[in-house]
């Protein structure tokens, strides 16, 4: 029977919620992912995978919100609370450019203060410093809670912040978009079905979005494809989702500190699952933040057709303790020694011309011995 699922989801048939829950079920990995990578195949028949240079930079650690899982945030009265000064958010995005990346990924908490001219007047200042930068900035419950904050509606906020300068809108905060779920890993934070509008008006908007999923918490498998599933609904409403990431959830030094953590089959296993599950959204990203080197290079045949980011900065992930670094020269080879050309795309899956790639592939080597001389090849050692 599984089987013939594969063959049904190869050949372009969709498949359905019960059918998706019976892939969850099956422990043949190699099955699965030779299935998902047959379908990444006929999706993108192309010689070459793909990656993006950019940066994660968190304006704010400070959130209302209290999520279970999240070891970043802090409360609106911790000391460890944090904004981040302009002058050192342009440096960070001076350096980013430098070093060719064409985009920043801007999150931060639900910041109990600012309103809504703040963060216009941040993207803004971005814009006026480098045009050229995409913002892919501000998850749906950042959104969410501007509306709150503002007393706004989505259109609203959503329209002002886009020509302020926001180019995209991440997927965070999607975990799983089960409110039962929601409702146990975290408080004061946007339900699944808000999750879901913020990305349906920015879509009607006519702006372009990633989605994600963290699994491996309190989740059952069918929680699992009823979130797919609704990614899927909203897809086929919109087309505007560019990709999906999903990754395990990372317990260490969260208030979920218990949960025993999934290991790489699993990963792999969720990953090749979306690829047959999720036959409207065109690009699989690998997480190799959270996997390492030789997983997130394996996801590249298990359903990924892109290594996802260089991510020249991240800090949410590692505040749980998982430290994964990656060279450009790393992320390239770890996508050539698998038979593929090496491209450096933007957030429309678009491909930079050959000259501006070498020049990005020299900066960074440039900026790795820089750092590795400086200190002795130890924190950019991958762990």
């Amino acid at each position: 029977m599984i089987a013939k699922l594969l063959e049904k989801s190869v050949a372009g048939e969709r498949l359905t919620p019960e059918e998706g829950l019976e892939l969850t079920e099956c422990n043949d990995l190699a099955l699965l992912g030779s299935a998902a990578n047959a379908v990444t195949r006929r999706l993108h028949p192309e010689s070459y995978r793909t990656y993006n240079i950019d940066r994660n930079i968190n304006y704010t650690n400070v959130c209302t919100a209290v999520c279970n899982f999240c070891a970043f945030y802090r409360g609106p009265k911790d000391p460890e609370g944090y904004v981040l000064e302009r002058s050192e958010l342009l440096e960070k995005i001076r350096e980013t450019v430098a070093l060719g990346g064409d985009q920043i990924l801007l999150q931060g908490g639900l910041h109990p203060k600012y309103k809504l001219d703040w963060y216009e007047e941040m993207l803004s200042d971005i814009k006026s410093h480098f045009p050229q930068l995409n913002i892919h900035g501000f998850s749906p419950p950042e959104i969410y809670h501007f509306t709150k904050v503002n007393n706004c509606s989505l259109k609203e906020v959503l329209t002002r912040l886009k020509d302020a300068g926001l180019g995209s809108l991440p997927g965070g905060g999607a975990e799983i978009l089960v409110d039962r779920v929601r409702d146990a890993i975290t408080r004061g934070k946007v339900n699944s079905d808000n999750w879901l509008d913020v990305m349906r008006v920015w879509h009607q908007l006519g702006g372009k979005s990633s989605a994600t999923m963290m699994f491996g918490h309190v989740e059952t498998k069918q929680e699992r494809i009823e979130h797919l599933e609704r990614l899927r609904q909203l897809q086929d409403e919109t087309g505007g989702f560019k990709a999906f990431i999903c990754w395990t959830f990372q317990p260490d030094n969260t208030q979920m500190s218990d949960v025993k953590p999934l290991g790489a089959f699993e990963y792999l296993k969720m990953q090749a699952i979306a690829r047959l599950y999720l036959d409207n959204i065109p690009n699989i990203q690998s997480s190799w933040v959270t996997q390492g080197l030789k997983i997130g290079q394996l996801a590249l045949v298990y359903g990924a057709n892109d290594m996802g980011s260089l991510m020249i900065e991240e800090n949410v992930v590692a505040e749980a303790g998982t430290v994964h670094y990656l060279s450009l020269e790393q992320m390239r080879e770890a996508i050539s020694s698998l038979g593929f050309t090496p491209r450096q795309r933007n957030v429309h899956y678009e491909l930079f011309d050959l000259d501006y790639e070498s020049k990005a592939v020299e900066a960074n080597r440039l900026w790795m011995q820089e750092k590795q001389n400086a200190s002795d090849g130890e924190v950019y050692q991958l762990a």
